[in-house]
């Protein structure tokens, strides 16, 4: 395929159907209403190849300040994968991030994509997976009054400041508080889905969980760390098992997240 027929260039509302059937074709859970967040949250730096008109590959990065940027929606449509696309693209991605001086990069890794960024210079950090459990429709979601505590406290948890994603999600979708810890919950294409949440308490991160799946209802995802064992305790007796298993990778400078108390991850593509 000749190179001036793949033109690179940032993404924008108007691919977010393609990019949805793109994601869709994955068996991915994200909505066009996820990909509109990554473009509101990041509009000079989610990219795409299009190739006569067709968006072929996507890539994006969220950027928590300098301190942190997230890669996330590597994909690449059938027809078009095994041409180099999403090697070409991450790389530009990378340049931009390396460009913006942003100090460390993370993302969530398949067992098939860990040895592209090895190349890239990611290393592993945690092991993450993905957990569900089947119901019926899901029904409302429904929110506890209470104040935005996620503003003062999640930095020290999460290790870079995402307060604009945390508003952002925070729009037309559950939020759920208890003392410190707060959960954060919203529809998928496949089933609901919980996070991110956290807690410096075990007791307050069940209570929060279980509201929201119990009384919500429905089919749920839940991305977790299995290192968190309270985590993974909750997730048992609530009815949700392991479908996925992923790797957490960085590069650049260590950052460090605190394991114990996130119980929930915001998603694949936002950390």
């Amino acid at each position: 395929m000749s190179e001036s027929k793949a033109v690179l260039r940032p993404l924008s509302t108007e691919d977010i159907p393609a990019a949805f059937q793109l994601s869709a074709q994955a068996g991915w859970n994200q909505t066009e209403e996820d990909w509109r967040t990554l473009l509101d949250l990041a509009p000079e730096t989610c990219f795409g190849i299009e190739i006569r008109g067709e968006l072929a590959t996507t890539t994006t990065l969220i950027c928590y300040g300098r301190t942190l940027g997230w890669i996330g929606m590597v994909l690449t449509k059938s027809d078009f994968k095994r041409r180099g696309l999403a090697r070409k693209l991450l790389q530009h991605t990378l340049n931009v991030a390396d460009k913006m001086g942003i100090e460390t990069l993370k993302l969530d890794a398949t067992d098939q994509g860990q040895p592209l960024y090895v190349q890239y210079g990611f290393r592993g950090e945690h092991a993450i997976e993905r957990w569900s459990r089947s119901g019926g429709e899901t029904g409302r979601f429904s929110s506890v009054p209470g104040s935005p505590v996620w503003c003062e406290h999640d930095i020290k948890y999460f290790g870079a400041d995402r307060l604009p994603l945390l508003e952002r999600l925070a729009q037309g979708n559950s939020v759920l508080l208890e003392h410190r810890a707060y959960l954060f919950a919203r529809p998928g294409r496949v089933c609901a889905y919980v996070g991110p949440c956290v807690s410096d308490n075990p007791k307050d991160a069940r209570n929060l969980i279980s509201l929201c799946s119990e009384k919500t209802g429905g089919s749920w995802c839940w991305d977790l760390f299995p290192d968190n064992r309270n985590a993974v305790a909750i997730a048992r007796d609530l009815g949700f098992t392991p479908q996925r298993h992923l790797l957490r990778m960085a590069r650049g400078k260590e950052l460090v997240q605190d394991i114990d108390a996130t119980y929930a991850i915001a998603g694949f593509e936002l950390g």
